[in-house]
Parts: structure tokens; sequence; C-alpha cells
């Protein structure tokens, strides 16, 4: 059982805005494998642009502070389950121009890419959002996934997270490697940039080397927002030292605030905020959403068993547990993982999100940081 967190052990870090932040994952057709089954799951559509932008933006108009791009290596493997998917950082890309104001958030794992491209990636995603992009970072444990690229053995957790922890590090002196004002665009001399605003970033770990510095120049918010997802002790150790968001699961709300204050007190004064995922399947009223629930779980012949907290009802209930989070400091907020993602963003845009927050408070032009409160990191190469 996780232990009260002492109060006096870590300092609450004020949000810059009146309500809780609310992040959105997009699993494909939905967190349930069968959600791909339902009429309105829009299955047809999975692996064309249209039904990326138009849950997207709808989102971003309703509020939603952040989108969600789940990515792994391998297809699912169960019986009536969606297989395949798009990749996530290049879907999050073409969202760039038909959002405004949501975080676009892709998953890169670590395990099988080279940092410098991953770096380059997210860094290129934060000029065409204007600020917009983060990085979830996650790793491969998957032996399928290892034989797709056949470059190395499989390795343990602590191998694995510490391999991440080199990637976040070499990611991060590479988005440093161009001073803000490295480009100049001098007619008169015929330079584009001030080469000696240009730097070496000269890593050298256990798992990787890397001169740079990188092609890309420093982007809008200096570095993009890194997420972590804690799902054990070697992603809770890389998270506290490096993450800017820690997701969070959990049973109830209770052990989530529990956990998250520990993981304040791990991070000392570092800022960051804390996200707990909630599986959600909600309507209208709750007689609708539990008959819903039961028809999936009869295609599944299981019951739905996720990792975190599960809320089925009405909307007003999901309203009530959102408030609730946010009204517990160590917690920042929620990432809903609707079961069954069409119908969810529907009812999320229509019934839940406008009870939260009230349109007149949406900006227009905030990068991500700044909507989350996090400062603007300094370059570490500039004098």
């Amino acid at each position: 059982m996780p232990s009260t967190p002492d109060p006096a052990s870590w300092r609450p870090q004020p949000s810059p805005r009146p309500y809780p932040l609310v992040g959105v994952d997009l699993p494909g057709a939905g967190a349930h494998p069968q959600a791909w089954r339902r009429e309105d799951s829009r299955a047809e559509e999975l692996f064309g642009p249209r039904y990326w932008a138009d849950l997207t933006g709808r989102l971003d108009a309703a509020g939603a502070d952040i989108a969600f791009f789940p990515d792994r290596f391998g297809v699912a493997s169960g019986p009536g389950t969606v297989r395949g998917r798009l990749e996530a950082l290049g879907t999050a890309a073409r969202l760039s121009t038909t959002t405004r104001r949501i975080g676009l958030v892709p998953t890169q794992t670590t395990t099988h890419t080279e940092p410098f491209h991953v770096a380059k990636a997210v860094q290129s995603l934060d000029h065409t959002t204007r600020g917009r992009a983060g990085w979830q970072v996650d790793v491969s444990a998957d032996p399928a996934g290892y034989r797709l690229f056949g470059r190395k053995e499989v390795q343990d957790p602590a191998d694995l997270w510490d391999e991440a922890a080199e990637v976040i590090e070499v990611a991060s002196r590479l988005w440093d490697s161009w001073e803000d004002d490295a480009e100049i665009r001098d007619v008169a001399t015929g330079r584009f940039v001030d080469r000696e605003k240009l730097h070496y970033i000269d890593f050298v770990g256990r798992h990787f080397s890397v001169k740079g510095p990188s092609i890309t120049p420093r982007s809008p918010q200096g570095r993009p927002v890194v997420v972590i997802a804690v799902t054990d002790q070697a992603s809770r150790a890389v998270a506290v030292r490096t993450a800017d968001i820690i997701r969070v699961a959990a049973d109830d709300v209770d052990a989530a605030e529990a956990l998250a204050g520990e993981l304040r007190r791990e991070a000392g004064d570092r800022e960051l905020r804390i996200l707990l995922d909630v599986d959600a399947h909600v309507d209208a009223d709750e007689a609708t959403a539990i008959r819903e629930l039961a028809q999936l779980e009869e295609w599944a012949g299981e019951p739905y068993r996720g990792r975190t907290l599960l809320r089925v009802g009405s909307a007003a209930s999901l309203v009530g547990l959102i408030t609730d989070v946010g009204a517990r400091p160590p917690l920042d907020g929620v990432v809903l993982r609707p079961l069954a993602l069409a119908g969810g963003v529907t009812v999320l845009t229509q019934h839940v999100l406008p009870a939260l927050r009230p349109p007149e408070l949406a900006r227009d032009d905030t990068t991500l940081r700044e909507l989350l409160g996090l400062s603007r990191p300094a370059n570490r190469y500039a004098a």
C-alpha cells in the first residue's frame, strides 16, 4: 500500500489555471479492444486523416488540454482486436495545422530508435505546432519488437529505462545545441546562422555517443514537454528525474493522491505536473453507459480489466471525478482513456468539458509549457 504523503515534504506547484488539466488518450478505436465493433466506431477511417483530424479538432475546440497518441512496436495479438496503427508522431504532425491550442503528445519508444532521429522529429513537431509539442517516452520489452529490428538482445526493465534516460539526455542537449538567436539570416555577409552559437554536445554514455549539434533550430518551447507513464520502479526513477509530466495509474483517487505525493517528494523542487489515468465509458445517462460496456464485454468474452481507475456511468459522474482530482494538490488533472473513442469524444465535448471550463477561458497561441505553468528552460550552452 502506498504511504500517506507528508504535506511538509513537498511543495505545491500552483497551476495557472482555475480548473484541472484534462488530457485525452487516443488509442485507435478506443481503450477497449472490441470498441471497433460498435456502429459508431468509425473503424473504416482508422488509417486515414479525417478520423484523427475530426476527433482531435473537436477536443481542441471544446478545451481539452492535451491529446496523447500512443504507439508501440508490434501489433495487437488478441482475437478480434484491431491490428495495425498509424505512426504516432506522423499523425500528430498532420494535426499541427488543424488544431490551435491543444498540446500534441505522441509516444516515441527509445528501445530501437536513435536519439538524434527522435530529438529532431519531436523538435520539428514543436516548430510546426508553434510550441504545442510533447514527447511521451516509452520502452519496448516485447520480444517481437526485437525481432522486428534484429539489432540487439532483449533487455531487462532497468536496462531499458537506463537507455531511455540516455536518450532523454541526448535529446535535451540537442534541443539546446542551437542558441535561440543562432539563426541570423545576414544577407550582407551571406551567413544564415551564427556558427559561434551552434554547439557540439559531445555526449558519451553506455548506450550512445553523440557529437551533435542538431540540424534543427531551437524550438518555441526550448525543450518540448517530456512525459513518462510510471509503470514500474525503473520508469519511476527516470520519471522523477526527467519528466515534465508524469502519468500515474491507481485503483482510486486516494491511492493516486498518495502516489503523487511520493513522486513530488522524490522529484524535489523540479517543476512537473502529475496526471491520473482514468479509463472511462460515460454517456448522458448511467444506464446507457452500463449497457454499452456489457456489450463490449460480451464481445470480448470477459470483463474489462484496465490498469487504472475505471469510471462507467453518467457524464456528470465523470465531471465530479475530475473535479475531485483537481482539488487534491499533488495531482494536477487526468488523462481520460475512452473505452470507445469516437463515441467517447462526443460525450466529452458535449457534456464533460463544457461543464469543467467556460469557453471564455480558452486561449489561443499558448505553448504547452505555458498552458501547464512550466518555465521555458534556459539554454545550457548560452553564455
